[in-house]
């Protein structure tokens, strides 16, 4: 393994946590905006789904962020955007980049990574795992 291979390894776990930290941020903002009209108003209009989308956006991105049940909120949040793709984008066109739906699809892929990896460093699920050891 070449150092610079080694330095990256070395990386891994930081890294990881702040693609967590940052997702759970930027996700967390879709719910603001749709709940709370900031950092701007949502212009499609609000319905019941929409807002069940947003507090699962709101409370799943906060969640994803602190690191707390990290876990089933990546899976809850990875099918919400599968389910959102399919009923905003998905029947508009085949491609993605065509029916406006890339974000919604990448972050249905990023939450269903984070459900898998897991909270990594810096979260309260590895903080209460390590205590519970003790």
């Amino acid at each position: 393994m070449s150092a610079f291979q080694t330095f990256l390894s070395g990386l891994s776990g930081p890294v990881y946590a702040i693609f967590r930290i940052i997702t759970g941020l930027l996700f967390m903002s879709h719910g603001t905006q749709k709940l709370l009209g900031f950092p701007s108003e949502f212009t499609f209009g609000l319905n019941p789904m929409s807002i069940a989308a947003g507090g699962i956006e709101l409370v799943g991105g906060f969640l994803i962020v602190i690191g707390l049940f990290t876990r089933p909120t990546a899976f809850i949040s990875s099918g919400m955007c599968a389910v959102g793709y399919w009923l905003a984008h998905g029947f508009n066109s085949f491609f993605p980049i065509d029916n406006g739906g890339e974000v919604i699809a990448l972050y249905c892929f990023i939450f269903l990574v984070i459900a898998t990896q897991g909270p990594g460093i810096w979260s309260f699920d590895s903080a209460l795992k390590s205590k519970d050891k003790v």
